[in-house]
């Protein structure tokens, strides 16, 4: 008898306000600094602003000035040990194994990517970097000593959606320009968006949640606290989502029981 083949499905996240509670560079790199979340936060702002700049590609300035100014050196290291102190949600670590399993009980392969505007290296230095098939985000560019000096990869709410189709059509690398506007049919392609599903919490997760949910995949608000959680409703209303969760990845919670609804939904319409 031959073996069943399983689908591959993918499940992608975004970071800052989606698997951890806040924005990442706040756990360990703005201390070292000497600066609290919100001066660092508003200084990003007014230069953004007042520049009439990206506010990604400021947030990374800074922190190469900030860096600067207090002598530390940013080498990979150093992302990676900010990382390791980035705080995540309930449920997060053992969210990955639970899914793949759940998974595979119903004939499916669960691929996990990451689709952030937070930075890479530091998303390496997390406990659960290795559950990713890939990490899209922000990241540095590295002189001859290792040390960051200048942006390599800047991902705002536009780019996120440029990673989607990367996804679909089993692109790994962000330099690609050519492979990612060739043509490809739905079914050609290694996940096709209903084969997918997008988690994300705020504003810059929008194009992308609406783009998944548009191409007949499934999007999932998730929400830490009150003002998150009126945002997700609202994405819900707009149709622009579907589905508002509190962000509690445990076993049993509303989260996971409607993950796996999606994943039985899946399963049963290519079994079709």
């Amino acid at each position: 008898m031959t073996e069943k083949k399983h689908i591959d499905v993918a499940l992608v996240y975004d970071f800052d306000g989606t698997l951890s509670p806040g924005n990442m560079q706040e756990f360990g790199f703005v201390q070292a600094i000497g600066k609290d979340p919100k001066q660092f936060w508003d200084k990003t702002v007014n230069m953004a602003v007042s520049n009439d700049a990206s506010g990604i590609l400021c947030y990374m300035y800074l922190m190469l000035q900030e860096a600067a100014a207090n002598n530390i050196s940013l080498k990979r290291e150093s992302f990676r040990r900010f990382g390791a102190q980035v705080e995540l949600y309930k449920g997060v670590t053992d969210w990955f194994s639970l899914i793949n399993e759940y998974g595979k009980s119903v004939g499916l392969n669960i691929k996990h990517y990451i689709n952030s505007s937070g930075l890479r290296e530091m998303i390496e230095g997390t406990p659960i970097a290795s559950e990713f098939e890939n990490i899209y985000a922000c990241s540095f560019l590295y002189n001859v000593d290792g040390v960051a000096f200048w942006p390599a990869v800047a991902v705002d709410y536009t780019t996120k959606t440029q990673f989607l189709f990367k996804i679909s059509k089993g692109i790994r690398e962000v330099s690609d320009n050519k492979k990612i506007n060739e043509y490809v049919a739905k079914e050609d392609r290694p996940i096709p968006f209903e084969h997918m599903i997008y988690f994300g919490d705020g504003e810059t997760d929008v194009p992308s949640m609406s783009v998944v949910k548009g191409q007949g995949g499934h999007s999932v608000a998730v929400y830490g606290d009150a003002k998150k959680h009126a945002t997700a409703m609202q994405l819900v209303q707009e149709d622009r989502v579907n589905y508002a969760c509190k962000a509690d990845y445990t076993e049993g919670e509303e989260l996971c029981k409607t993950v796996k609804k999606i994943l039985d939904k899946i399963s049963t319409d290519a079994g079709l």
